[in-house]
C-alpha cells in the first residue's frame, strides 16, 4: 500500500523561476524517495498530488508545509491505495490544468472548496490523459 495526498496552497512570489527551481528540486528529492506526483499551478495557485511510502510522503508533505513559496495550505484529500497514479513522474508540473477556474473561482475559493472525492478524480482523470499522449 502506498498514502497519496492532495493540497493547496496560495503561491508567494510566483515566477518561471521559483516554478523551474520548485520541479527540479522535487524531482531529486521525490526520486530518493520513492514519490511521485503532479503539480498544477498558475499565479494564483498552486494544486498538488503526491504519493508515495508513508513515510516519505509524510517527511515531503511536513518540508512543503515549511515552504516560504507558498501560504494558506490547504489539505483535501489523504487515501491509502495499491496503484500510483503519476508512476513515471517523479513531479510532473502543468500549468494548464488549471484553465478549468477563473481568477474569481480561485478568489472565491472555489479550489480550496474541492472534497477529497472531487479532488482525487481531478487528477485520476489528468493522469489519464498524459498516459494517452506518452
Amino acid at each position: 500500500m502506498i498514502k497519496n495526498l492532495i493540497y493547496v496552497s496560495n503561491p508567494v512570489g510566483f515566477n518561471e523561476k521559483n516554478i523551474k527551481n520548485i520541479l527540479e528540486t522535487s524531482n531529486i528529492n521525490n526520486k530518493k524517495n520513492k514519490v511521485t506526483g503532479c503539480l498544477i499551478y498558475r499565479q494564483d495557485l498552486y494544486l498538488q498530488f503526491l504519493e508515495g511510502p508513508q513515510k516519505e510522503l509524510e517527511f515531503t508533505y511536513n518540508k512543503i508545509l515549511s515552504d516560504k513559496r507558498h501560504t494558506d495550505i490547504h489539505k483535501l484529500s489523504e487515501n491509502s491505495t495499491k496503484r500510483r497514479l503519476f508512476t513515471n513522474w517523479a513531479m510532473r508540473g502543468d500549468p494548464l490544468m488549471t484553465s478549468m477556474w477563473t481568477h474569481k473561482d480561485i478568489k472565491d475559493g472555489k479550489v480550496k472548496k474541492l472534497n477529497s472525492n472531487e479532488s482525487l478524480k481531478l487528477f485520476e482523470k489528468f493522469s489519464r490523459e498524459i498516459d494517452q499522449f506518452n
